[in-house]
């Protein structure tokens, strides 16, 4: 059994750890090691903007009280990346013409295809559809591909998005629109 509440600052810890183990884990039949490691120092991790809005959550299993995912939704333009990718000002976005962003889903590898992400993005898409969202946004991993399409978000765009140590990561934009409370 697992539920989800808000992210807090205590929480980091936790996410510091379970990010990288994530990425390293689940990602190894679609990434090289290379690549990996290169997006757990540049890009992923958590965006700390999410918890100070109150859009990023955790996931918790019941039987070991403990955090056994991540994953948030945002309404600012920044479209993927952890604290070490901003550089910039964070807008906020306008619900009535942009998209929220679905952001930073991370499973531990142990609670990997047992429903946590699904969770997760039920809870986010019923959080942004009440903040006034009508359509989604995102920047998919290759491994997190099947689960949007899943919940019925289409490829937009293929992207490689380069590194500061020249590696390319490949991801894939994807978009959906809400048409009800989920």
């Amino acid at each position: 059994m697992f539920s989800t509440r808000l992210a807090t600052l205590a929480d980091l810890p936790t996410l510091h750890t379970l990010i990288p183990e994530s990425v390293r884990a689940l990602s190894t039949t679609f990434y090289t090691e290379s690549i990996i490691e290169s997006a757990i120092q540049y890009i992923f991790g958590v965006d700390t903007t999410l918890i100070a809005d109150g859009t990023y959550f955790v996931a918790e299993c019941e039987s070991t009280s403990g955090i056994c995912g991540c994953g948030g939704w945002s309404k600012r333009r920044t479209l993927f990346g952890g604290d070490q990718h901003k550089s910039e000002e964070d807008p906020l976005l306008d619900p009535r013409t942009d998209a929220a962003r679905i952001r930073a889903f991370f499973v531990a590898p142990a609670f990997a295809r047992r429903g946590i992400g699904a969770l997760l993005m039920q809870t986010c898409e019923t959080a942004a559809f009440n903040a006034g969202f009508r359509q989604l946004e995102l920047m998919a991993t290759l491994p997190g591909v099947p689960l949007y399409v899943a919940f019925g978000f289409r490829a937009t765009e293929q992207v490689e998005h380069l590194l500061p140590n020249g590696e390319r990561i490949p991801f894939v934009r994807m978009h959906r629109t809400l048409q009800a409370a989920v």
